[in-house]
């Protein structure tokens, strides 16, 4: 009795096995799971959505009543077209928020603005060319660093934007366009060496990959390079220490009003609205609360946002 031979498939029949990955599976997962937002990102960019269209869009519906008395004193949920209440002299604190909302994203902005420019400009030519460029830069940023950065703030707002004296002997102060642009380059001098730091350190480790010493070696000249191999791997960790340096200027913006040198009447911030009422809040603590949890609210949602997008560029750069 003959017996059947199980048959052997051919080399030819057999399917290619997919080429191994030099990712290991579980890197996969990680890297998949860490480039998703989750619920808290969009939180954090849904409140971050409200106050910038809010600070624009409130004041165009809400306006206070041409009679202070009727929303003097008025906690919340009392007056159903003003349903955060009043402040002390009649004013909707709604729009107040709104506001105050404008201002210190205005400041914090423009202050981020200044450092992201002028720091990380100097920061990249001292990661770039090291040598002596490296060691003067770097420097001057620790000198700047030395300095209490609260403390230069205040000097420097002091300084460029103190009242002047009439002609009759009675101050004349200075406008709130003038206070703003000198808020925004007191706090930008400040975040000027932070932010070159940061990049200093990004570019020096950037400088010396393969691809950038290829494009040298094709002819490149210095600021071609800097441009298009290094600086776009740099603006990753630069722009997630941005999303920390707005918190950082907002807050700074409100120490700053609290001690009379921030924003001034009839432009208002949220830190002019706490320092403004901090004296009555026992009686109208509402007044005080709203600021201090919508500046809460919008310090958490950056530094969420920028530790989102610095677990992004640290994965990235771990697969690399």
């Amino acid at each position: 009795m003959l017996e059947h031979s199980p048959e052997v498939a051919s080399p030819a029949d057999v399917p290619p096995s997919p080429p191994p990955s030099d990712v290991p599976v579980d890197a996969k997962v990680k890297r998949r799971r860490s480039a998703r937002l989750g619920i808290g990102g969009w939180l954090a960019l849904i409140w971050l959505g409200i106050v910038v269209v809010g600070s624009f869009v409130v004041p165009l519906f809400i306006h206070s009543p041409q009679d202070p008395t009727v929303l003097a004193d008025v906690g919340i949920f009392k007056i159903w077209a003003h349903p955060l209440g009043g402040d002390l002299v009649g004013n909707d604190m709604l729009l107040q928020l709104a506001k105050g909302a404008r201002s210190s994203l205005i400041v914090a902005l423009g202050a981020v603005s200044f450092g992201v420019v002028i720091g990380g400009s100097l920061g990249l030519i001292a990661g770039y060319y090291r040598g002596r460029a490296d060691t003067i830069l770097t420097s001057v940023f620790n000198i700047l660093l030395a300095v209490p950065q609260f403390v230069l703030a205040v000097a420097l707002v002091s300084f460029l934007a103190n009242d002047t004296i009439r002609a009759d002997g009675l101050p004349a102060p200075v406008g709130s366009g003038r206070r703003l642009a000198v808020l925004v380059l007191a706090l930008g001098i400040v975040s000027v060496p932070i932010l070159a730091r940061i990049t200093r350190a990004n570019a020096l480790q950037w400088s010396q990959r393969e691809f950038v010493m290829a494009a040298r070696a094709q002819g490149s000249n210095d600021l071609r390079v800097m441009i298009r191999e290094v600086l776009p791997n740099v603006l990753p960790a630069m722009f997630s220490i941005a999303l920390l340096g707005i918190a950082v200027a907002m807050v700074a913006e409100g120490g700053l009003s609290i001690l009379g040198v921030g924003v001034h009447v009839p432009a208002v911030s949220w830190g002019s609205l706490i320092a403004g009422a901090r004296s009555n809040m026992r009686d109208y603590p509402h007044i005080v609360f709203e600021p201090i949890v919508c500046l809460f609210l919008t310090v958490l949602s950056l530094n969420y946002l920028g530790d989102v997008v610095r677990a992004r560029f640290d994965v990235r750069e771990s697969a690399l």
